[in-house]
């Protein structure tokens, strides 16, 4: 008894004295939940402010806040084609660029007869140096050109290991994605800066956010187009200009098989994007998206986190 006695007393003493560290211990991790609870109800707050309340409340048409006319570099993607027909939709005028005249010319034509507005075909072989800024140039002059979109080749998410790539194809990719998408934005910026206003859209990838093995032309692509368009962003705001970085994950096209809520068309997906366009300057573009983006979070936190 003497010996149960003295235990129990020796517990007492030591949780007595280790009670100041409980609490501090408890009083942290109170904390830290916490922030994390904060963290997660700002992202619901965002999700709902970007995404569902600019589709509730009318605002002024975007011809009015941005320009009459857009600049959509490499129609040929289904994402640039399907938001090209987004601004048609909205009375935006349309100067495609491309290197492929047969790409894009049905579908320049059949806007202009749906949406009553002009769309004029821009053929610029980029691999000729600065003479293929020429034939863009004229095709801008006069206009008010208010949207530059760039649009990342859907080629690049096909999985493949960087020493299988062609060294033709690597620089072609690399050239078209990168260099290209930078150029048509020196091209169409000074004319935005006079007037104060206009807006660049750069739809990449989700794959910025984190690297993916077999991908690494995507990701660095991505990457780059991602912190491309906020440093756009942070320079250029001041002088009335909107630039975004449209990151969305998948979506469908003619190779998908699946079909979910979480994998849209590209019309869908481009319908939900444009309503994000001067609201935020970073956005997955499609809720369900930024669901999947929150979700990931909510399971890092509750798993504990990792590397």
């Amino acid at each position: 008894m003497a010996a149960v006695d003295s235990f129990q007393f020796l517990y007492r003493e030591i949780a007595r004295s280790c009670s100041f560290y409980f609490e501090t211990l408890a009083l942290v991790g109170a904390l830290y939940t916490a922030s994390k609870a904060v963290i997660l109800l700002r992202d619901c707050c965002t999700l709902v402010r970007v995404h569902f309340l600019p589709r509730m409340i009318p605002s002024r048409r975007l011809t009015h806040r941005f320009g009459d006319w857009a600049v959509i570099y490499d129609a040929a993607e289904p994402l640039a084609k399907a938001y090209a027909e987004e601004l048609a939709r909205q009375g935006v005028s349309l100067i495609f660029v491309t290197q492929d005249h047969t790409a894009v010319r049905d579908s320049a034509s059949s806007l202009s007869q749906t949406y009553g507005v002009e769309a004029v075909v821009v053929l610029a072989d980029f691999c000729l140096d600065q003479s293929a800024s020429k034939p863009i140039k004229d095709a801008m002059r006069g206009k008010d050109v208010g949207f530059l979109v760039n649009c990342l080749d859907q080629a690049l998410a096909s999985p493949r290991s960087l020493t299988d790539m062609p060294e033709q194809a690597l620089m072609d990719l690399l050239n078209k994605n990168v260099a290209v998408a930078t150029l048509m934005a020196r091209l169409v910026l000074p004319g935005m800066v006079e007037r104060r206003r206009g807006a660049v859209i750069n739809i990449s990838s989700g794959a910025c956010s984190r690297p993916l093995p077999g991908r690494v032309t995507l990701t660095a692509s991505t990457g780059y187009l991602d912190h491309f368009s906020r440093a756009l962003h942070l320079e250029y705001s001041r002088s009335g200009i909107f630039v975004q970085s449209l990151i969305p994950f998948q979506v469908r096209n003619q190779t998908t098989t699946l079909k979910s809520w979480f994998v849209p068309k590209p019309e869908v997906y481009a319908r939900h994007a444009i309503s994000t366009l001067g609201v935020s300057n970073r956005t997955t573009g499609y809720w369900p998206h930024t669901l999947v983006v929150v979700k990931v979070f909510f399971v890092f936190f509750l798993g504990g986190g990792g590397t």
